[in-house]
């Protein structure tokens, strides 16, 4: 899956053309859609433009295409089992799969009264996503402890889980696990800082993918047939990722907006006016980029 960007006019307005565009081609690459994620920046923006972003995205795939979507119940108050079950069935109605974001609530919450919301959240669902999110990337994430992996795998229409604790470790730990409790569970890598982590059992959920979903399209096609080629465009798009997930980390979505605008894909680079922004000289570096995968 890929993780899509919302991208911007350059009078601050969501670009919602350019964004059912970036979905069409996702899809017509061969991989899945996910919205409203930390890619589409979820935390900063309104129920109303989160519900929008549903309706486009139902649009641009048609009646029955499959895509996953965030629930975002962070700072808004309220009972969390109603917030979550509300953003669920907002995603459900269009036939999309809900990802429950976390909330700072969930940190001073023991595992079992974690494990506890999320059965009583994903009951009435088909399909559920979880979604470990670290605070590198948004300060009301965080790496859940085996208890509560233990748990979420034991939750029927729980069907896997987002790992965003950029740590080969901690998530060869969770395939583990996995391989242990529940085989069918997915683990869907976020490191993008280690996208071969596909080599060691994982999925993939990736922002980064966001960037060319079509060269990921590519690089998987080449992994499935062992084809060589699939470590020079690997090491490629590696190369990408080290470049738009250094330090500070949020700004991703910057060098993602930058990197679009380069291949002619939006009509700015400019990101969500809350979001941290890269140097002026980021065109430079990520257009090197692109002539390493072949754009230019």
């Amino acid at each position: 899956m890929a993780a899509c960007l919302l991208p911007f006019e350059e009078d601050g307005s969501i670009a919602r053309e350019a964004f059912q565009e970036a979905v069409r081609r996702t899809e017509e690459a061969g991989l899945k859609c996910a919205v409203n994620m930390d890619t589409g920046y979820a935390n900063y923006l309104t129920e109303e433009e989160r519900l929008e972003v549903l309706t486009w995205t139902r649009e641009a795939l048609g009646p029955d295409r499959p895509f996953v979507a965030g629930v975002f119940v962070e700072g808004v108050e309220g009972d969390l089992l109603e917030l979550y079950r509300k953003g669920a069935d907002d995603i459900a109605e269009v036939g999309g799969t809900p990802i429950l974001f976390q909330t700072t609530r969930f940190h001073d919450w023991s595992a079992g009264e974690i494990v506890e919301l999320y059965q009583k959240v994903c009951e009435p669902y088909e399909s559920v996503l979880g979604f470990e999110l670290g605070k590198m990337f948004a300060p009301n994430g965080m790496i859940y402890s085996e208890e509560v992996i233990r748990g979420l795998m034991g939750i029927p229409s729980l069907r896997g889980i987002k790992h965003s604790s950029l740590s080969r470790g901690e998530e060869l730990k969770r395939l583990a696990l996995r391989d242990e409790v529940r085989p069918d569970f997915r683990i869907y890598t976020g490191n993008d800082l280690g996208i071969d982590m596909i080599e060691y059992g994982s999925d993939y959920l990736l922002g980064l993918a966001a960037f060319c979903p079509e060269k990921f399209a590519e690089r998987d096609r080449l992994w499935a047939a062992g084809d060589e080629a699939y470590y020079e465009l690997n090491d490629a798009l590696q190369y990408l990722g080290n470049v738009a997930f250094r330090d500070a980390v949020p700004a991703y979505k910057h060098s993602c907006a930058v990197f679009q605008h380069l291949l002619g894909r939006i009509p700015s680079s400019e990101p969500h006016p809350k979001c941290p922004r890269r140097p002026d000289w980021e065109a430079e570096i990520l257009r090197d980029c692109s002539h390493r995968l072949g754009y230019h």
